[in-house]
């Protein structure tokens, strides 16, 4: 059916982009085209085509307007096509009829101009609509796509790569809408006990900018509870515990839930264990999910702080922790925070900070292949961790996650690896052959199974 749309769609939208500025001169204004009832259909399809190019069948209106956007830029491309032709036989006629005399010619050319302006409503049409909408373009495609649309041919290039990644996305989106819609009775990340998401290290959980992406949004619409840890961004473990202990109290005496589960990343699975063992915590702590969590600490860290002049390392503290005490930080410490991620600081904090009886202790890792599947600043850092510290995902690394009694591995499925932005959908970007957010709706449905 899409098909045929698109052919019905594209025969009327050639035959206006075709007939509209021919019959501009033929009823000589631009006043007299809306009197010339034989332009009445070719007006009406223009306009058809650019509010409504495909019917309403989006889950979500973003989704819908990206499909629309896509649609839209495909008649172009394909339109363009078929009026080039169309246009270049008009001008051959007007050539060989009177061969070039009489300002057949001329008039021929004003026609493509208008042509061609009519292609750019819809190309612009298309084009503002992905871009407001997109997710998976991002700023590089933008930029880029902006940068190609000047160089003949490579436009070209960059316009199908566009729709590419728009229809993917429309596709993707649409299906994970409609598994969700089937699986909605079931509720399969109702676990019994609400999930706890801990934030790594330099972020906060901002109410409009979630830390976690889509996954907290996918969670809760199969079922789930969710809370956030909303300890500082940066701190000592230690200092982070407490916070989080106090964060588990409020939740449990708020709702009486009894216990939670903990999905913690990156510097946020060091700060739990330490509210476990050392703040009480766990008789109200059910499981703890590690995700890239540098349990054994990194050595690239330690390298670093070893090599950075001590001058710049604090011009460096001070400057994070005045920054972020605007944004909610209470007492920020970007050296201690720091610290607290070398190997010898986890490794000694290893030996005084057991695994409560009780607690379910689980660990996940993923990791990158290449430097170019991080996003900056991981890219740049992938390459000194493998020489620290071995197979990583830009700042952490596979042996050093190792923790619990289990432990996942997240092995990339196609060239594109796993990294520790990745893990926690923190670009919004849908890797090929791993769904973050069907991860994380499968390990809640796991620990819901298991009882938790």
């Amino acid at each position: 059916m899409k098909y045929v749309r698109r052919i019905v769609y594209s025969l009327f939208l050639t035959a206006a982009v075709n007939a509209l500025p021919l019959g501009w001169f033929a009823s000589g204004c631009a006043v007299a085209v809306f009197r010339a009832k034989w332009l009445y259909l070719p007006l009406a399809a223009f306009l058809w085509v650019n509010i409504r190019p495909i019917p309403k069948t989006g889950p979500t209106k973003r989704i819908q307007r990206l499909a629309e956007g896509c649609e839209l830029l495909w008649l172009f491309a394909a339109v363009c096509c078929v009026t080039l032709c169309v246009q270049a036989g008009f001008l051959w006629s007007a050539f060989s009829v009177t061969g070039g005399r009489d300002g057949a010619v001329f008039g021929v050319v004003l026609e493509l101009l208008l042509a061609v302006l009519l292609l750019a409503v819809v190309f612009w049409n298309g084009m503002i609509r992905v871009y407001l909408t997109s997710v998976q373009l991002g700023i590089k495609h933008r930029i880029l796509a902006a940068l190609c649309g000047w160089i003949p041919l490579v436009n070209v290039w960059y316009l199908v790569k566009i729709i590419h990644i728009c229809g993917d996305e429309v596709e993707f989106e649409t299906q994970k809408w409609e598994l969700d819609a089937v699986r909605a009775e079931s509720e399969v990340c109702k676990t019994k006990y609400p999930l706890l998401m801990v934030h790594g290290v330099f972020f906060r959980d901002f109410r409009y900018l979630n830390y976690w992406g889509r996954i907290p949004r996918e969670l809760i619409r199969n079922g789930a509870t969710v809370y956030y840890g909303q300890q500082q961004s940066a701190a000592a473990v230690e200092d982070s515990g407490k916070e989080l202990a106090e964060r588990i109290r409020q939740i449990v005496e708020k709702t009486g839930c009894g216990k939670v589960n903990i999905i913690a990343h990156s510097k946020g699975g060091l700060d739990s264990r330490a509210a476990i063992a050392h703040c009480g915590m766990a008789p109200f702590v059910a499981t703890l999910t590690t995700i890239n969590t540098p349990h054994r600490g990194c050595i690239f860290a330690e390298y670093l702080l070893g090599k950075v002049p001590q001058a710049a390392r604090l011009k460096i503290a001070a400057a994070y922790n005045a920054t972020m005490k605007k944004v909610g930080d209470p007492n920020p410490d970007f050296l201690a925070a720091v610290t607290d991620l070398t190997e010898s600081a986890c490794l000694r904090r290893n030996e005084v900070t057991p695994d409560a009886p009780g607690v379910v202790y689980e660990s996940v890792m993923s990791y990158c292949k290449k430097a170019q599947h991080g996003k900056f600043p991981l890219n740049m850092t992938y390459p000194i961790v493998k020489h620290f510290d071995g197979l990583n995902d830009g700042l952490v690394s596979v042996e050093s996650a190792k923790w619990g009694e289990r432990f996942t591995l997240l092995e990339p499925q196609d060239k594109r690896g796993i990294s520790h932005g990745d893990v926690v959908d923190l670009n919004r970007e849908n890797i090929r052959g791993f769904d973050v957010r069907e991860f994380y709706v499968k390990l809640a449905a796991d620990l819901k199974r298991r009882g938790y």
